[in-house]
């Protein structure tokens, strides 16, 4: 048909069934915003700065499994949403991030605001180009659109050149349907597998964000409870979805953050099952520097093959579908097992079970105690945020210091769906993620756990909140500090931090009024004195239908090595 540029663009995201448009605009994103008006196909979703665009079209691509489309300003804007890129590109969302690009006939004069936009995003995506020609359009959004969501899924990026999206042209706008992906893992893998796993006398699985990504939870479920085996998830710092149910029975909790802990945390296993994560993405450099115990024999599952011994040599490796071959893994695990072997993973557990009610028991018992002091201790305040959550609650976190996966280890996320944990480590991307998660599921709580430093990096993100009234519950954890580098500081064994001492680390003198930040972009705010109140005030806002935000004091003591596990 004939048709503009930016015309034929939305007529192709419309068929794609993308609803939401995230943007930023400058000059050279014009078109799109002029051929949006009156277009009832599409939702433009306005922040005045780009880490809560990115962001948000992050949260909505990972709550819907759908393409998210952020439109971004030249080089600039691109520029300003570099750090939210990396966080999709770590966790594999699928975006189309788009520019706009000067005109064509002035790009020789190198004029201002120029660059070369699609080498500065190719690093951080798995595609990236500027469109020359308008006739090109078609095609290269049917290539982004099967690249951002074939496995392993990640960003792509265009450039749209002004006159590009202005020209018109004889286009053709088909698009097809996407490829179906759900590829089996060839047998002989499958079966190398089940012999060195139906012969473990203790293994274990780990498991990761990629596992609940792919609808594979009953299936990594079904394989743990056919071995007995204790489910351990990624390390807080990478742990970014939730793939094993919280309150199941053999859920071991995550990994430590540090090599020395993972080693001693993995020492008894001599099989081990890896699903569904990067192994090992880790955080600081300590000795030894092989997490991984040498003795232990991995099988490891992935639907990338560059991540299978990508840094530990394996026993077994399948490539294939994490659902297909999960299932199929547990079907010949059945047939494979002796009675012998289905007795003693019978045996192994019940004894996690009871010692997994144990722990709960004993942490919640800890968290009462704790829960009468002021200012709250993290545990404290992550309990009364527990007491106050409901089964179908989404809960996003950037607060790694205070959440601690407390959750998980009370047993207090009812479903494995929800949870959205920081897999890049830019930081801003919590607050404008749980909008996006938000606006994919308008019928779910949607509550938000923030550091106070990582939310003043997004901070812009709560004026389209408000704007847009979506309501999700913003909860500062509040300890007026960069507590988690004066960790790694110590971590490090730097001198001066090792006598307490640090410098640009807190945010203090003057401390940031996040109620009275939050009231100026239009948002509800209160600030929680104790453990009751926070949870009455973060039960009441989950049922609301108003964004508000809750500035919880927390202590500002400095711990020494953080346990995730």
């Amino acid at each position: 048909m004939w048709t503009r540029g930016i015309d034929g663009l939305l007529n192709m995201l419309a068929q794609a069934g993308v609803r939401f448009i995230f943007g930023n605009p400058g000059t050279t994103e014009l078109p799109l915003n002029d051929a949006l008006i009156g277009d009832d196909r599409f939702r433009y979703i306005l922040a005045p700065q780009e880490v809560p665009v990115m962001a948000m079209a992050d949260g909505y691509a990972m709550a819907s499994g759908e393409l998210g489309v952020v439109n971004l300003h030249i080089s600039c804007g691109l520029g300003n949403a570099m750090g939210m890129l990396y966080n999709a590109y770590r966790e594999g969302t699928p975006l189309l991030v788009t520019a706009g690009q000067q005109d064509r006939r002035l790009m020789f004069e190198e004029p201002i605001l120029w660059s070369d936009l699609a080498r500065v995003a190719r690093p951080w995506t798995k595609w990236s180009v500027e469109v020359q020609r308008v006739e090109d359009l078609p095609a290269a959004v049917r290539r982004a659109r099967q690249l951002a969501l074939t496995p392993p899924t990640g960003p792509v990026f265009m450039s749209l050149p002004v006159d590009v999206q202005t020209e018109s042209g004889e286009l053709d706008l088909t698009l097809p349907p996407l490829l179906n992906t759900r590829v089996r893992p060839p047998q002989d893998s499958v079966k190398a597998a089940v012999k060195l796993l139906s012969t473990a006398s203790r293994p274990a699985i780990l498991t990761g964000s990629r596992v609940v990504e792919r609808d594979a939870v009953d299936e990594l479920v079904a394989v743990a409870e056919i071995l007995g085996a204790p489910a351990i998830s990624e390390s807080g710092t990478t742990h970014g979805r939730l793939p094993f149910p919280a309150h199941h029975p053999l859920y071991d909790g995550g990994l430590p953050l540090w090599s020395p802990e993972v080693r001693e945390r993995l020492a008894n296993f001599d099989v081990v099952l890896v699903a569904g994560m990067d192994l090992l993405r880790q955080y600081v450099y300590h000795e030894p520097s092989r997490a991984i115990p040498e003795h232990i024999q991995l099988v490891h599952l992935d639907e990338d093959p560059y991540q299978i011994g990508k840094n530990y040599p394996v026993a077994a490796g399948i490539v294939g579908d994490t659902k297909v071959a999960l299932a199929e893994l547990a079907e010949e695990l059945r047939i494979a097992m002796s009675e012998a072997q289905t007795d003693s993973a019978k045996q192994r557990g019940d004894a996690l079970a009871e010692r997994h009610r144990q722990e709960r028991e004993e942490l919640w018992q800890r968290a009462e105690q704790e829960g009468i002091q002021v200012p709250l201790s993290p545990l404290a305040l992550m309990a009364a945020v527990a007491r106050a959550i409901p089964e179908d609650v989404a809960v996003v976190e950037e607060a790694v210091t205070t959440t601690g996966t407390y959750l998980e280890r009370l047993g207090a996320l009812r479903n494995t769906s929800g949870y959205f944990g920081h897999r890049g480590w830019g930081l801003g991307w919590g607050l404008g993620c749980a909008l996006g998660v938000q606006l994919a599921w308008p019928r779910r709580p949607v509550l938000a756990l923030l550091g106070e430093g990582a939310a003043l990096y997004g901070i812009q993100g709560l004026w389209s909140a408000a704007h847009y009234q979506i309501p999700v519950t913003f909860v500062i954890c509040n300890n007026a500090q960069y507590q988690i580098l004066k960790i790694g500081a110590a971590g490090l064994q730097l001198p001066k931090a090792l006598q307490g001492e640090f410098e640009g680390l807190d945010l203090s003198e003057p401390e940031v009024d996040f109620v009275g930040l939050a009231r100026s972009f239009g948002v509800e705010a209160e600030r929680a004195g104790n453990a009751e109140e926070l949870t009455e005030l973060v039960r009441n806002s989950l049922a609301g239908d108003v964004p508000r935000l809750i500035d919880v004091p927390v202590q500002r003591s400095v711990p020494g090595r953080l346990n995730y596990g």
